[in-house]
């Protein structure tokens, strides 16, 4: 069972009434809290849960229409994400407790501070590397709307400027990642028809391929549904069209594509996790169709031209510059 999920268990009796737990891990926590419900963002933690205990998950960027007397948030990478979280649940929470549960070294302490602005704030627990706190809200604020939350920007391009609009915990969070600015300067020649852009976060990839090569059919896919609502943001700001997706990697993806282009991700929260680029590697050959081609960029601490030469059978890196590398494959 996951630490956080631990402590929480250790103080089981605050919370055996209607619960909403937000950004729970994919454990059993939730067969020890019968009343509980949890509100994910994750596909991949929301297909685990919603098949050990269907019905008491629910997915999505807004908090979930369920009654609960108090919540729980599981501490996010993303400072911007926690302030969303705590701000939309507190204000369904008058008078009642919101909890807060994370890892030290994912920054619980700092984040406990935001309590503060919300009512009394307490340290229940510490364990298992994880704290515990609590705040009873004494005057709830309003609730938050996420749109106004978004980060937009601009890029400038050749072929004009392109707005981007970025969601609270977005990977890259209102601005451009060194590593997709490297791939977006090796977009040349790319094959049409069919195109995937792996782990689209804000939908740069997508939409400026779909710009770029108007006649491709673009899709778009990750597993944050924070990610999905900034890619659609995105497309729609440009007046682009793209099949937007929400799922757990790249077996959530079409088959026959001519194209797949990633800056893949290899984090979950603050934990170093090389399973969704590993997958993506090791399935590539099954939805490239032949000739088709894998375009991606990665630092170049990480070792993945062999796992892509054991897929395709080759792997050309094109590219190594601000230390990161395009490499480029095709399916043969």
């Amino acid at each position: 069972m996951d630490p956080r999920s631990e402590v929480l268990l250790r103080q089981a009796e605050l919370f055996r009434g209607p619960l909403l737990i937000a950004g729970p891990a994919p454990d059993g926590l939730l067969g020890q809290l019968p009343e509980a419900h949890g509100w994910s963002w994750h596909a991949g933690d929301q297909a685990l849960l919603d098949s050990r205990f269907p019905g008491r998950c629910h997915y999505g960027t807004e908090v979930p229409e369920v009654a609960f007397d108090a919540a729980v948030i599981f501490l996010p990478k993303s400072r911007e994400l926690a302030n969303y979280l705590l701000t939309a649940l507190a204000s369904r929470l008058a008078g009642k407790a919101l909890f807060l549960v994370g890892e030290k070294r994912g920054g619980i302490e700092g984040a406990a501070k935001q309590l503060k602005a919300l009512g009394h704030a307490r340290k229940l627990d510490s364990a298992r590397h994880c704290q515990l706190w609590q705040v009873s809200i004494e005057q709830a604020p309003p609730a938050p709307v996420l749109t106004d939350l978004a980060q937009r920007f601009e890029l400038a391009l050749e072929e004009g400027p392109l707005q981007v609009v970025s969601l609270p915990g977005v990977f890259s969070h209102g601005r451009l990642d060194r590593g997709t600015a490297l791939l977006l300067q090796h977009l040349d020649q790319l094959p049409t028809g069919k195109v995937l852009d792996f782990g689209c976060g804000a939908g740069v990839l997508g939409a400026i391929v779909k710009r770029r090569y108007p006649q491709s059919e673009v899709t778009l896919l990750d597993v944050d549904a924070f990610a999905v609502a900034s890619s659609r943001l995105t497309l729609a700001a440009n007046g682009l069209q793209g099949v937007v997706l929400s799922g757990d990697g790249i077996d959530a993806a079409p088959v026959e594509l001519d194209v797949i282009l990633s800056n893949p991700p290899f984090h979950t929260g603050v934990h170093t996790d090389y399973r969704a680029v590993e997958n993506l590697l090791a399935k590539s050959r099954e939805h490239l169709r032949n000739g088709g081609e894998m375009r991606l960029v990665a630092n170049t601490f990480l070792r993945y031209k062999p796992l892509i030469e054991a897929a395709l059978g080759n792997c050309e890196m094109r590219v190594e510059d601000q230390g990161f590398r395009i490499y480029q494959a095709r399916r043969q």
